[in-house]
């Protein structure tokens, strides 16, 4: 892997949460500021419509390099974030991560 390329991470998932809930928009609105970390380029919070599989919502993200990507990672509010909201309120998910 060349640690120099661009990364683009993904990610689908369903939420506990009712669609359309006031639980459901706070945490999209704490997943969105997760773009404001020093690295993310071209966020993207996207809803899924195909009914080819049972996810709602997709993260969208590049990176720079690897190394960019990996203090994403580690970054505190990523960090915080999954720890407190990602674990407590996904469902189930699926990440994909690409290199460009």
């Amino acid at each position: 892997m060349d640690k120099t390329k661009r990364i683009r991470h993904t990610v689908v998932f369903k939420l506990k949460h009712a669609n359309g809930s006031s639980e459901e928009r706070n945490f999209l609105t704490s997943a969105s500021a997760l773009s404001f970390i020093d690295g993310v380029e071209n966020f993207e919070l996207l809803k899924q419509i195909s009914q080819k599989n049972s996810y709602d919502w997709g993260i969208s993200m590049e990176f720079a390099s690897q190394a960019i990507y990996d203090c994403y990672n580690q970054h505190p509010d990523h960090v915080t974030f999954v720890e407190n909201r990602w674990l407590k309120e996904v469902d189930h998910f699926l990440e994909i991560d690409y290199q460009l």
